[in-house]
């Protein structure tokens, strides 16, 4: 089962528009090249046209050939063969079943972006390149997309990530006894391994961190194979890498017969610090070079095939939107000594939205709610009633917090108030809150500052297969029908 990674077919085209590499794009290296206006005709016809059932929606055949006019574009402009017809049919119609998913889903939370959001994640990406938002959208238009399919194209994305904030990112946990095992094996300096197996210098512990750029061609399990299909599964994944080590394109293969959700870009999976790869694909790599295939490994994903495609030492060289520099303030992890930094005492009421609560409703009651803390009642008991946050039993009280511990909405609105000052309702990735700042103070946080970049990128190890988890629960509680590759719905139930 794939995850939904956005395309990223623009991230080649910006950096020779701009002259800028894909770390800047974040947002905008995900958005997709204008289709080509006319998609040539399906090489298998349907009477009814429909190419897939998403429980009660229709994705036609049309609208597959329109989005492979599209993926065969972007194959083309980054030199990767194209595959098949038949077969790009399947790749593309597979990732659009997955992304109708999350759309219904974000229905189903009240998951919108709004014009205002848009714009301001517009003049983020704007900003992260240099340039003004006349100029990107000038550097869009030149491509041959439309300015308006560049926008849905970032709406989407930013939808998508809002669905991983609130379905994903609080179920991963990083216990205090992880850290600190991850610090005694990392060391204080977190001193990557070379390439071929050396320890990087010690001499230098003001090195950015090592990163390490990848592709990869997964050939993926269902959950519940039998011991027979697992092994025809293997075989076929060991097929793949005698290809590759024939001389087979790598990138031309992926995205013909990888399962990852990478395929229709080459399988490039990207480029971060060593630290924030999983531990088998570290493993998988090391004492390889630039260009080299890794052997077939097996993750709960499946059979998995790496090639190395970068090693060097700058920490955003080429970085993807939900790929992290995991560094703070620019700062590789070290033994920093003190740190004084400015922590705040809080309390908020969150309401959530939903299909039955709307983004309205939700502002509206904590409207309510502050006018009723305006005549006096008490915040940690209307908090008790009426917060949908974990920490509502604790009228809502949040402890200390510390720069870059909350999400940026609600660090804003927390950092504008003064102690004793009650916030006007605001939205956040996780619905609609209310603040009450109680009291501020300096503390020495050299420790945890440590600590905090460990436990992020303890985090974004976890984060993808959690991600890849979450999309095999919401694909196996779907009815999904499949009419261009049967064969997937029979592995959807497995699932």
């Amino acid at each position: 089962m794939r995850s939904v990674n956005a395309r990223r077919g623009l991230a080649v085209l910006l950096m020779s528009l701009l002259g800028t590499s894909t770390a800047s794009l974040s947002i905008a290296a995900t958005a997709a090249a204008q289709p080509t206006p006319q998609a040539a005709p399906s090489s298998q016809q349907f009477v009814d046209g429909i190419a897939a059932v998403v429980n009660k929606q229709v994705i036609t055949l049309k609208q597959v050939n329109v989005e492979v006019g599209e993926a065969e574009k972007n194959l083309k402009e980054q030199g990767i063969p194209v595959p098949e017809r038949s077969i790009l049919q399947r790749q593309v119609l597979q990732r659009m079943i997955l992304e109708e998913l999350q759309r219904q889903e974000a229905e189903r939370l009240g998951i919108r972006i709004t014009d205002d959001q848009l714009q301001r994640g517009i003049e983020t990406i704007a900003q992260r390149n240099n340039i003004s938002v006349d100029q990107l959208r000038a550097a869009i238009q030149k491509s041959g997309m439309t300015w308006e399919r560049y926008l849905e194209s970032v709406r989407l994305e930013m939808r998508f990530d809002l669905l991983r904030q609130r379905q994903v990112d609080s179920t991963i946990n990083i216990s205090d006894a992880e850290v600190d095992a991850f610090l005694r094996n990392q060391g204080s300096s977190l001193r990557a391994l070379s390439p071929g197996g050396a320890p990087a210098a010690a001499a230098q512990p003001q090195m950015a961190p090592r990163v390490l750029g990848l592709a990869q061609i997964l050939v993926a399990v269902p959950e519940r194979a039998s011991a027979s299909e697992v092994a025809r599964l293997q075989e076929r994944a060991e097929q793949l890498l005698a290809q590759v080590r024939a001389g087979a394109d790598f990138a031309g293969l992926a995205a013909s017969s990888s399962d990852g959700p990478q395929a229709l870009e080459g399988g490039v999976l990207g480029v971060r610090p060593v630290e924030g790869w999983p531990d088998l694909f570290i493993e998988a790599t090391r004492g390889l070079q630039v260009g080299e295939v890794s052997g077939v490994f097996r993750s709960g994903q499946g059979f998995h095939i790496l090639k190395v495609l970068t090693w060097g030492e700058e920490a955003r060289a080429a970085q993807a939107p939900a790929q992290q520099d995991f560094s703070v303030a620019g700062q590789p992890l070290l033994d920093q000594g003190p740190m004084i930094v400015t922590q705040t005492h809080a309390r908020h009421i969150l309401v959530r939205t939903n299909q039955i609560t709307s983004d309205e409703q939700a502002e509206q009651r904590l409207h309510l709610l502050r006018d009723r803390l305006r005549t006096g009642e008490s915040f940690e008991e209307l908090a008790r009633l009426h917060s949908d946050d974990a920490t509502a039993p604790q009228g809502g009280d949040l402890g200390w917090v510390s720069p870059g511990q909350t999400v940026p909405a609600f660090e804003q609105v927390m950092d504008s108030l003064q102690p004793g000052e009650i916030s006007e309702p605001f939205k956040s990735p996780f619905g609609w809150h209310i603040i009450e700042v109680l009291e501020r103070r300096n503390q020495d946080m050299g420790e945890e500052y440590q600590r905090m970049q460990a436990r992020q990128i303890l985090f974004q190890r976890r984060i993808e297969p959690a991600v890849d988890q979450w999309l095999n629960e919401l694909y196996g509680k779907a009815y999904v029908e499949n009419r261009l590759d049967p064969e997937a719905n029979r592995d959807a139930r497995r699932r």
